[in-house]
């Protein structure tokens, strides 16, 4: 199972984290899952990268080529301090 992040990191570094760790953790390239999503590899790097905003549509289609889902909820309440139990 991958790791929840706080709710205070930037989006698009938990979704970095999420589809990076995803992807390895099957052994997929970014090439298969460019494949899978109907994108280029091009964009999953972006995504991946974070560091420029991305499509929600090309965000979800990344989502489910990696067997994941979005899903919404409540924001959690974290404070910065929390930031030290990840390390």
């Amino acid at each position: 199972m991958l790791p929840a992040l706080p709710g205070f990191i930037g989006y698009r570094v938990r979704i970095k984290a999420l589809c990076v760790a995803a992807r390895k953790q099957r052994g997929w390239t970014q090439a298969f899952v460019a494949e899978r999503a109907g994108l280029r590899q091009e964009t999953i790097s972006i995504i991946e990268n974070g560091a420029k905003p991305s499509r929600l549509s090309s965000i979800l289609a990344v989502l489910a080529a990696l067997d994941l889902e979005f899903r919404v909820a409540e924001r959690s309440k974290w404070q910065p301090q929390d930031i030290e139990a990840l390390f």
